[in-house]
This record gives C-alpha cells, sequence and structure tokens, in this order.
C-alpha cells in the first residue's frame, strides 16, 4: 500500500514531467501553418495514444498562438461546419410532392383521373380539392414543426473558448475546426472531440455517452487504445457534446461534427430507419379495402347493367360515379386536421411531437424502455444518509443543490455542533470539497454538491472558509480518495490536518483510530471495520453510492469519522406516474449503464423492480441473437451495463414479439434506439441535441405526466377518427346505395351532380372535422394499449355503418317516392329529397360522436367544433333553399315550415336509433375495471 507522501510524490512528479513536455512543444512547433495541407482528423481512439507531442505536429499547430483566421477558413472549406447535416436540404416543392406518396391519395389521384376522362368534371373537381386539403394541411403542420425545431435549436447557440491569431476569443461552436485549440472552464459544453494538452482538476460529466452520472476525471498523460470496439471514453479526450464539472483544461481540435464519437453516434441513428406508425398501417390498410370494394361495384354495376341491355360505356361512367362516390374523401382531411390539433393540444402540454402520425402512436405503445439517468432520476446527487464512527445513524430529507431539509437522529434535528460525530462527518465533507452552489445551480461535481447542500442544511457550509487549505491530492481512479491538506483560523493549534473523503474500503485503510461523540479517539479495530462494511453494505443495496469520510495530523494514521450515502433521487411524481402506466397495461423497462446494484435498488425504489423479477446485463444481450433475446425479454424488467448497441437490440428484440416500443431518454447513448423505438420520447431540457434529433416527441418539463396525456391523447385520437370513419361510410354508403337502387329501378336520378358536390365536400367536411376533435374521453386511460394488428373497420363498427345507412336510405328514398306521386320530376321533390338526406347527415353525425355513451352523458356542448360545424352546415343548406342565386345554381325551390319540421321528425330516427342501440351495448356490457390495482408482492 502507498503512503500519502508517496502518492504526493507521485502526483507532484508527474505534474512536472506535463509542465516539461509543454516547453518543449511550445519551442519546437512553428508560430505559423506551413505543412497544413496534410492536417487531418485523428480518431479518439488513436488520439488517445499519441503524446501532446505528437498530436500537436500531425495536426499542425501551434499550441500558444492557435490556428490563423485565413487557415481556419481553409481547413473549414475541407471539413465544413462543426455542425451535423440532419437532413439533406429538400426543396419545398419535392416536400410537397412527397405528400401524394400515401395510398389513400394515390386512389383519389386514380379516381379524379378517370372522372376527367369520362367527363365527370364535378367528381374531379370534388375530388381535386379534397386531395388539395389533404395535402396543404399535412405539408403545412410538418413544415411548420420542422421549422419550430430549428428555431429552439438556434435560441442558445453553442459557444466555445478559442484562441485564434494569438488571442482568446468567444466563438460559436459551429465555426471550430480540427486544429483549434480551446480552453475550458467550469460549466462549458464541450464543443468538439479535443485531445487534452492541459488538465488542472479537470473533471468531465459523461453521463450522455456512459450513462454515469460520477465525472471522469481527466489527464494529459498518454493511454493504450481500446481494441473492443465498444463506445468507450478515454481519459486523455474530452468529447463533443459532455460538460465541463470542475477544473480547467485546455485541448486541440481533432474531430468535428460526423467525425468525431458523437458524430459516430449521429451516423448509426441516420442509417437506422424509422418504423411506419400504427395510424399509418391502418390508413394504409383502408385504402387498400376501399379500392377493392370500389372495383368490386364498378364491376357488379357494369355487369347488371350489360345483362339489362344497357350501352357498356354508359354503365361504365355509372360505376365510375358509384365507385367515386364510395371513397370518403374527407378521411384523410380529418385524419391530417385531428393529427394536427392533437400536435398543437401536446405543444400546451410541453411536448414537441416532430410527425402527425407519432400521437396517436403513443395510444398504441404496450411497452416503454426508460434510460435511468436524466429521465426516471434527476441526474443530481443527494446525500440521504450518515452513519458515524461511533455507529449513530442520521437521515436527511430534502433534494437538489440547496438548504431544504434537515438532518435528523434519533428523532431530534441536528443543527451545527448539535451532535459532535455528525458534525465531523459533514465539516470533512465540506471542506474535502472543490464543488460551490450559488443561487441553487452547482459548479463542480455533483457528488461534491451533495455533500456541500448536507452542510448547508446544518448550518456548517462556513466551516470551509474557516481553514486555509495548503495541499490537495485529487480523486484517481488507483487511490479512489480525496485528500487536502489545511490550517485551521479558528484554533489555537496550528497544526496541519488532512481531510479525507472516498471509497469506504480505500479510507479505512489510512486509518488506524476513529473518532468518538466525547472527542475522543478510539483505536480502530476489526470488529469496528466489520460494522462500517456491513452498515455500507447495506446502503449499496438500497441504490447509495457510499462515501467514507477520515480526518487527522498523521496522513497515514487518521481518524475515521463516518460515511454518507448519496443517491440520484427519483423525479418528482415519476412513481404514481409508473403506477398508473402499469396499471393501464403498459410495461416499462429500465436500461441503464450502472451496476447491477445501483440498477436494482433504484428499480425497486420506483416500483419497476419486485421479488421474482429478472435483470439482465449488458454481456448477456451481447451474447443473444434477436431471436433468443425476444424469448426471454418479456421476463426482464431491468438491464444494467448496456450500451447503445445493447439498447437497439432491446428494441428490435421486443419489436419481434410484435410490441409498440416507446423509448425516452436524454443521451447521446440513447440516440440510436430512440430513433429504432415505433416512438422515441427525449428530453427538452438535458437532452442532447442528437437525441432530441434520433426523437419522435420532445417532453420540454421533462415531467412524466405529460408522457400519460400524450398515451391519453393518441387513444382520444384515434377513437375520434373511428368515429369520424363509422359517420363518413355510413353516408357515403348511403348515397351509393341510393344512387345504385335508382339505376336499377330505372327511376331518375334523386340527386344531381350539384348536389352530390355539395353533400360530398361542403356538407361532410365541416361535421367530420368537428368530431375529430371531441374532446378526451377521461375513462379512454383505463383501456388497454390498442393493439396494432386490429383493423380501422371492425364487425361492430361495420354493424354501426350498415344499421346507419339503412336507415338512411330508407328514408330518403320514402320521401323520394312520397313527393314523386304524381310521376313528375320537379324542383320540389328533389329539394325534399336532398334536404332529407343533408339532414340524415347532421342527426348521423351527432349520433357517431361516441361508439358507445349517449349524447346526453357526454354533453350536448361538449364539443363547440361540432356546433359551430353543424350550425354552419344547416345555415348553408337554409341558403341553398331559399337563396335565389343558390336555388338557380342546386336548382331548388322554397320549402314550407311543415316541410321542415317533417323532415327534421324524419331524419332524427337515426339518431334516436343509435342512441337506442348504445343503451342497449350498455345494459349487456360489463363495467370495464378501474385503473388502480392492488400490488400483493413486496419490492426489494
Amino acid at each position: 500500500m502507498k503512503t500519502l507522501s508517496e502518492e504526493k510524490e507521485t502526483n507532484d512528479t508527474g505534474l512536472s514531467s506535463v509542465s516539461s513536455s509543454r516547453g518543449e512543444y511550445h519551442d519546437n512547433i512553428p508560430s505559423d501553418q506551413t505543412n497544413g495541407d496534410n492536417m487531418q482528423t485523428i480518431p479518439a481512439n488513436e488520439a488517445a495514444s499519441l503524446s501532446t507531442d505528437v498530436i500537436i505536429n500531425r495536426i499542425d499547430v501551434n499550441p500558444r498562438k492557435g490556428l490563423s483566421t485565413l487557415e481556419a477558413q481553409r481547413r473549414r472549406r475541407i471539413h465544413g461546419h462543426n455542425e451535423f447535416d440532419i437532413s439533406e436540404d429538400e426543396p419545398l416543392w419535392r416536400k410537397y410532392i412527397g405528400q401524394f406518396k400515401d395510398p389513400l391519395i394515390m386512389l383519389l389521384l386514380a379516381s379524379a383521373v378517370v372522372s376527367v376522362l369520362m367527363s365527370q368534371y364535378d367528381d374531379a373537381v370534388s375530388i381535386t380539392v379534397a386531395i388539395t386539403i389533404v395535402v396543404t394541411v399535412a405539408f403545412v403542420q410538418e413544415y411548420r414543426s420542422e421549422k419550430s425545431l430549428e428555431a429552439l435549436t438556434k435560441l442558445v447557440p453553442p459557444s466555445c473558448h478559442c484562441i485564434r491569431d494569438g488571442k482568446l476569443e468567444d466563438f460559436l461552436a459551429r465555426d471550430l475546426v480540427p486544429g483549434d485549440i480551446v480552453q475550458l472552464s467550469i460549466g462549458d459544453r464541450i464543443p468538439a472531440d479535443m485531445r487534452l494538452l492541459e488538465a488542472v482538476d479537470l473533471a468531465v460529466d459523461e453521463s450522455s455517452f456512459t450513462g454515469e452520472i460520477e465525472p471522469s476525471n481527466k489527464t494529459t498523460v498518454q493511454q493504450p487504445p481500446y481494441k473492443n470496439g465498444r463506445l468507450t471514453t478515454h481519459k486523455s479526450i474530452a468529447y463533443m457534446g459532455t460538460l465541463v464539472r470542475c477544473g480547467r483544461g485546455k485541448g486541440v481540435v481533432i474531430a468535428t461534427a460526423e467525425d468525431s464519437q458523437f458524430g459516430e453516434v449521429f451516423k448509426m441513428m441516420q442509417a437506422e430507419e424509422a418504423p411506419k406508425t400504427p395510424l399509418q398501417k391502418s390508413m394504409g390498410i383502408l385504402g387498400k379495402q376501399l379500392s377493392f370494394y370500389s372495383f368490386c361495384i364498378i364491376g357488379f354495376i357494369m355487369f347488371l347493367g350489360w345483362m339489362q341491355g344497357r350501352k357498356l360505356l354508359d354503365m361504365f361512367t355509372i360505376g365510375v360515379s358509384l365507385a367515386v362516390a364510395a371513397i370518403p374523401e374527407g378521411l384523410p382531411i380529418v385524419v391530417t386536421v385531428t393529427l394536427a390539433l392533437g400536435v398543437m393540444r401536446m405543444a400546451y402540454k410541453n411536448a414537441i411531437v416532430k410527425k402527425l402520425p407519432i400521437v396517436e402512436t403513443l395510444g398504441c405503445v404496450n411497452v416503454i424502455c426508460s434510460d435511468k439517468t436524466g429521465t426516471l432520476t434527476k441526474n443530481e446527487m443527494t446525500a440521504t444518509a450518515i452513519y458515524t464512527s461511533d455507529f449513530k445513524y442520521a437521515e436527511i430529507s430534502g433534494v437538489g443543490y440547496n438548504n431544504d431539509g434537515e438532518v435528523v437522529c434519533e428523532k431530534e434535528e441536528v443543527r451545527g455542533n448539535s451532535h459532535p460525530s455528525i458534525a465531523r462527518v459533514v465539516e470533512v465533507g465540506c471542506i474535502c470539497n472543490n464543488a460551490e452552489i450559488r443561487n441553487d445551480v452547482l459548479y463542480g461535481q455533483p457528488t461534491e454538491g451533495a455533500l456541500l447542500s448536507l452542510a448547508m442544511k446544518m448550518d456548517l457550509d462556513g466551516v470551509r472558509n474557516q481553514n486555509t487549505r495548503v495541499m490537495e491530492i485529487p480523486f484517481s481512479s488507483e487511490t479512489k480518495w480525496m485528500a487536502v491538506k489545511c490550517i485551521s483560523h479558528t484554533s489555537n493549534s496550528k497544526d496541519e490536518v488532512y481531510y479525507m473523503k472516498g471509497a469506504l474500503e480505500r479510507v479505512l485503510n489510512q486509518c488506524t483510530t476513529f473518532y468518538h461523540h466525547n472527542n475522543k479517539i478510539l483505536p480502530l479495530t476489526e470488529d469496528d471495520i466489520g460494522k462500517y462494511a456491513g452498515e455500507a453494505k447495506m446502503m449499496g443495496r438500497a441504490g447509495l453510492r457510499v462515501l467514507g469520510m477520515a480526518m487527522g495530523t498523521d496522513p497515514n494514521a487518521l481518524s475515521f469519522v463516518g460515511l454518507v450515502g448519496i443517491i440520484d433521487p427519483p423525479r418528482p411524481g415519476v412513481i404514481e406516474y409508473i403506477q398508473t402506466l402499469l396499471g393501464s397495461g403498459v410495461a416499462i423497462k429500465m436500461v441503464t449503464g450502472d451496476s447491477v446494484e445501483t440498477a436494482v435498488a433504484i428499480a425497486s425504489r420506483l416500483g419497476l423492480y419486485a421479488e421474482g423479477s429478472r435483470y439482465m446485463a449488458g454481456e448477456d444481450i451481447e451474447e443473444m441473437d434477436i431471436e433468443q433475446l425476444a424469448k426471454v425479454i418479456p421476463h426482464v424488467t431491468v438491464f444494467y451495463r448496456a450500451s447503445p448497441r445493447h439498447k437497439l437490440r432491446i428494441v428490435k428484440a421486443l419489436q419481434v414479439n410484435g410490441s409498440v416500443v416507446g423509448m425516452t431518454g436524454d443521451g447521446v447513448n440513447d440516440a440510436v434506439a430512440l430513433k429504432a423505438a415505433d416512438i422515441g420520447i427525449a428530453m427538452g431540457k438535458t437532452g442532447t441535441d442528437v437525441s432530441k434529433e434520433a426523437a419522435d416527441m420532445i417532453l420540454v418539463n421533462e415531467d412524466f405526466q405529460t408522457i400519460m396525456c400524450a398515451i391519453e391523447e393518441g387513444k382520444a385520437i384515434f377513437y375520434n377518427i373511428k368515429n369520424f370513419v363509422r359517420f363518413q361510410l355510413s353516408t357515403s354508403i348511403a348515397a351509393l346505395t341510393l344512387i345504385a337502387l335508382a339505376t336499377m329501378l330505372s327511376f331518375p336520378n334523386p340527386l344531381n351532380a350539384m348536389q352530390i358536390l355539395w353533400i360530398n365536400i361542403i356538407m361532410d367536411g365541416p361535421p367530420a372535422q368537428s368530431l375529430g376533435v371531441e374532446p378526451v374521453d377521461r375513462d379512454v386511460i383505463r383501456k388497454p394499449p390498442r393493439n396494432v394488428k386490429d383493423p380501422m373497420i371492425t364487425k361492430p363498427l361495420i354493424a354501426n355503418v350498415v344499421m346507419s345507412a339503412i336507415i338512411i336510405v330508407m328514408g330518403t328514398l320514402y320521401v323520394f317516392w312520397r313527393e314523386m306521386s304524381d310521376n313528375i320530376i320537379t324542383p320540389r321533390d328533389t329539394t325534399m329529397t336532398f334536404t332529407c338526406f343533408v339532414f340524415f347527415d347532421m342527426f348521423n353525425a351527432l349520433g357517431s360522436r361516441s361508439q358507445t355513451k349517449s349524447i346526453f352523458s357526454i354533453g350536448m356542448f361538449t364539443n363547440r367544433m361540432f356546433l359551430y360545424a353543424v350550425g354552419g352546415s344547416i345555415l348553408g343548406q337554409m341558403m341553398v333553399i331559399y337563396f335565389p342565386p343558390l336555388q338557380r345554381v342546386f336548382q331548388t325551390e322554397a320549402l314550407s315550415a311543415h316541410d321542415i319540421l317533417f323532415l327534421v321528425c324524419l331524419t332524427s330516427s337515426v339518431f334516436v336509433a343509435s342512441e337506442i342501440k348504445k343503451f342497449i351495448q350498455r345494459s349487456r356490457k360489463k363495467t370495464y375495471p378501474s385503473v388502480s390495482q392492488h400490488y400483493d408482492f413486496d419490492y426489494v
């Protein structure tokens, strides 16, 4: 075992050698770049294994003066800006044309072309208007979404401190090139991959890469390259996108943009193709079904007419007209508008949705893979327990880097020196500390921030100012402790006192005695060490990181004072949200880079891991193929030591089992899996840019409640679209049947071309769209996730459609027959028939607002948009009937009040029948079980 003095000599020697090497390369490098043509980027793995002299010569830069402006401009022309080309700059017109690739849109286009060829210009115009509305709404919404995301990324452009032309200046990170010299200080976001030339107490938060919350201590010493090909960080490399927690440093840029380690993950993400959403699949199936039925109708009508001896061309014209009438033009419009409104509602709830169909996908998600650090937890350390050297236990409340909370020992609040043994532990943690907390913001390492906030809770944070630091030996991976030597201002003794904190076992190795509350120093025995180790083990099982504390005048014979348990606490409310999700049938799996003990402990606290549950290591995932992993993954709730490739394999295995996977995360290591998942959910505040680009949805406030709202919104959107489909299909089938029966019975056409145009576009549009914005039914969250294999058109839906269509056709034909009793077609006959069909439409829409609930239970006035749409449609119909210019266009005439009253009474029958059917269904159906569930198992 090395003594403390030997450790100090080692550190001093190392520091001297680094200083020496700086002097050599300062003198050997010319002030101007002469061989810049040979300059190239250097991979991080290779750069870490090279000395600073070799790096400086290869990349051709003077570390004192940096690059010249002209040289930087020349290198930028070669390497481009230090930013990611998220997408090709596709022309707007091409993006607009791309909207026409939807199967339903292509079917409508084909129908419009056929209508033009058959000289049915009214149908062609109505279809063209529908297509234009659809593609324009989709294009504008997605374009605005993209621009919103661009605006967010430009709101606070990342900057850096760079040496150019011998001067230290602030630059935008996008202007960096390989060879630039960048200075680093606390709080800086590292703008590019850099080989460190200087590192003074430099610690970098690499949790976005590794998932580990503890910052990585950096050095300038070269290291052997890793050969396993995994994403592993090096001590001598500062990686793009990571954050400086404490200390300062200087480095030379070795790689920018996609050449950086950050860029490697980005390229993996770009190569991963995003899956189609369930709604896209449902709409594709529905488009094919409608196409099939349309062609069947064409064939049937043509065959029937040919059998009757009619001209084949005339029959083909009629068949195409009926087929076009059967296609609900409003379907893609309402789907697009409903999704767009869902996106807007989610924006008000602090969620940015990047593509329209993504919100609906959340209603189908049955598995959520969640990263731990920063997603389920707060990504900040908090001290929760103290165990003193004289065997006293204290609990600590409060979270965050502030003085909120208290320390309680044996039901008494601890303040100042009221409990001397506890005060000694806190004093050591405060003095042996380089962090600072200003205005509740931490400047330094999270672990040290937790100790500092603990001192603030006990009013002992001023003790550091009562001591002068003489020497510091920083934490290293070899020693696993940090120590400082100080002289007290308040003590009469001028003795130099050492304060040490670190891994319990290593700290105990430096101790020979322990502190007792009566200011006694007692010998440290093996029995005492066993008690301390046992308590540390219990804290570790609870997910706490344990730090040992010691102090004394002899660096090799310190007095042990106690230990502190620290944890990364769960986000507020996350436990309740997890239980709600589990109760609604959504499985949650935690994926983290932590050790098994920490991962299982945190999962247990969150209610994700119970006795009998399974956990799996990243190495085990690596050894399995996707099929093998898919067999065991349903029973695994915690994945630990997981790399980006492991997370991707987890998502793929779940998808093999038919699961719809949602992935939450905020780090670079989550990006590939975020894109591969059916829906990727990134964190807005702590999330890295690459994770936000890969994700489908960004949580601005990083609140799990937003996910709950999104799932609720997704389910509601699907049911609203289904309500519309019922309304639209029943109306279309009624119109189709009405015209088909008139043709087969050799009757005159009951509706002329302009009246059909009015029904298809003007009348079906507003009421149908208002069905898409029906308020969310609060009972919808109780329903399990929708099975993506379930078709849009189900048997119950078909039954409702057929019932409504039969009532509409029978009622309309009755009015037509009643008015045609003199066998002469007059404007009044067609007006009565036309108005009858429109009123049937309105009452049908009213009955379609819910598939199961009565209109009187959901509220007649809860959907104001529906009231406006129906009111506007009725007003428009009145104008068609009573406004002379429109009378001439639609070939109508004025009706009496008695006629209107008769039609209202008749057409309301479709609404009454729907309400009766719902009542019978509710009386037969059992009440859906509540979300609240009681769990009999105990959490470990």
